[in-house]
């Protein structure tokens, strides 16, 4: 099958690297010459330090690089089987895009969108057969992240999804199947690291290295949610945590913080930029945490909780499968262990206790506990 890529940004072109490796003919099409030199050029960087490695063999570098065909035409994308945007999140433009696509291609080609956060549906309805049309959510970098969520739009013809799920796994990526909610499921579920961390921080309870300390250290995050938002960089990460508040008729549960914004504001990004919430200036002090334990235990309790909770309520809600669910939270964001298994390693009855805890603290929707979760406490069930 040949695929076409529209997008030769940082996903589009990792996509590409990723669908020419496994041995498509890939068509990645961009308007700007520029874009396509540097995707092509960091493709078969990236290809020749896996060569070095003696991950790819000079014959399979060869052989990826003549799959790889950059283009600025529209038309050249008229014999390709499978479609997938990697555009800017702006619904508007997604849509234009596809109803110029549908123009092009062949009647039985497959559309994609690797929105994040973006409505599905909404892009589906642009297109005159909409019944060919799903999501396909890589993780950046594309190449290294394993994890692909595959989302149908309501239009989405019966059985593509898990034909496109075979596809995806084809590709050596692990897929999951969610449902077209807002943020599907990482976006989602994900909410509470930033969002209670933030909180936390905002309430003076401990400070951002403190709180990056005791969620490494104590929690076993890879990162802390300091660290990840400015890795991330806040006009991506607030702008996602503010998407799916604005999509979900602006529940607490995933209000943005202003302090956050603040940085936003202020052009503040993170790495990119040299300053988020830590300076990354030339030898710009680095702030030391308050190593206390007491402190560090309440902090991952407290964010470890709202993170189960989140959980609970994607799978009473049915945005995916208990399975899906765990695989995409270890998978796609690299956490310690599975949220649900974590409830039942610590007990849903304890983890109730703490949410229903800072409900009466704070009379805060934010903190109201998923039906799912006190029905597991009341019965004494676990979730495996």
């Amino acid at each position: 099958m040949t695929i076409g890529i529209i997008g030769a940004g940082a996903m589009g072109a990792g996509i590409a690297q990723v669908l020419a490796g496994a041995g498509h003919p890939v068509r990645l099409l961009d308007q700007s010459a520029d874009a396509l030199a540097r995707a092509t050029a960091g493709i078969a960087a990236n290809w020749q330090r896996l060569s070095e490695k003696d991950k790819l063999s000079t014959a399979d570098v060869a052989a990826a690089t003549a799959r790889l065909h950059p283009t600025s035409a529209l038309a050249d994308l008229a014999d390709c089987g499978l479609v997938l945007e990697a555009v800017v999140e702006d619904l508007a433009v997604k849509q234009a895009l596809f109803r110029q696509v549908e123009g092009v291609v062949s009647a039985d080609c497959w559309l994609a969108s690797n929105t994040s956060s973006l409505s599905l549906t909404a892009i589906a309805a642009a297109c005159q057969w909409p019944a060919r049309f799903l999501g396909i959510h890589f993780f950046n970098p594309a190449p290294l992240m394993r994890l692909v969520e595959v989302v149908p739009a309501a239009q989405t013809r019966p059985g593509l999804a898990d034909e496109a799920r075979a596809l995806v796994a084809s590709w050596g990526k692990l897929p999951v199947l969610a449902q077209d909610t807002p943020g599907f499921i990482v976006n989602r579920v994900a909410r509470p690291y930033y969002g209670e961390s933030l909180r936390i921080l905002e309430e003076g309870m401990a400070d951002m290295a403190t709180i990056d300390w005791a969620l490494t250290t104590r929690g076993g995050f890879r990162m802390g949610p300091f660290a990840l938002m400015d890795f991330i960089g806040h006009d991506v990460n607030y702008r996602v945590t503010e998407a799916i508040w604005t999509a979900f008729y602006y529940d607490p549960r995933y209000r943005p913080s202003l302090t956050q914004k603040r940085l936003l504001d202020a052009g503040y990004l993170g790495r990119k930029t040299g300053r988020g919430f830590y300076d990354y200036a030339p030898g710009a002090p680095v702030p030391a945490p308050i190593e206390d334990n007491d402190l560090a235990d309440n902090i991952v309790r407290r964010v470890v909780a709202m993170l189960i909770n989140e959980a609970a309520e994607a799978l009473l809600l049915g945005v995916a499968t208990r399975d899906d669910l765990e695989t995409a939270m270890t998978t796609g964001v690299n956490y310690p262990k599975g949220l649900l298994a974590w409830a039942d390693e610590l007990g849903p009855t304890a983890v109730l206790a703490t949410l229903d805890e800072l409900f009466a603290d704070y009379h805060e929707e934010r903190y109201r506990a998923s039906p799912l979760l006190r029905r597991m406490a009341r019965a004494s069930q676990r979730f495996f």
